[in-house]
């Protein structure tokens, strides 16, 4: 009787660095929001339509704390990420693989549906690009994670 556990297989290098440079996007996105909130705030502004110069200075105001306040969630959302993947992502551990796809699916689902709730599908449509970026080397390692 063989009492040796199955070793867990390591994933491909090339997926597994295609995640980190996308959660590195992720944190600098959050990080920009943070550090540089007047350029990204016009850009988001350009994005959904909505430009922020039409708002008022307390409207202002309250949008660039929320902007930081998303930015700084964001970054630690991508440094926890980083820690997965540097850990038990690597080392092959079915949790990994399970922690980022449950963390993105839940994201993805509740910021996207209350984005088209609320009429801007255009938020939605940068979810959908965002989540591509992790969706892709998932998918390729699913069966590296989860074997028939």
């Amino acid at each position: 009787m063989n009492t040796q556990t199955a070793r867990p297989t390591v994933p491909s290098p090339f997926w597994w660095r295609w995640l980190i440079v996308a959660t590195v996007l992720i944190i600098v996105t959050g990080l920009s929001m943070v550090m540089a909130p007047e350029p990204v705030s016009r850009m988001f502004g350009a994005i959904l339509s909505s430009p922020v110069e039409t708002f008022g200075e307390t409207a202002n105001a309250y949008l660039l704390l929320f902007q930081g306040v998303l930015g700084g969630t964001m970054a630690g959302w991508g440094m926890a990420f980083m820690l997965v993947l540097f850990g038990s992502f690597r080392r092959g551990s079915k949790e990994g693989w399970m922690t980022i796809a449950a963390s993105l699916a839940t994201w993805f689902i509740l910021d996207s549906s209350f984005s088209l709730w609320t009429g801007f599908w255009q938020n939605a449509a940068l979810n959908a690009v965002f989540l591509l970026l992790f969706a892709i080397p998932l998918a390729a390692t699913y069966r590296t994670f989860f074997p028939k």
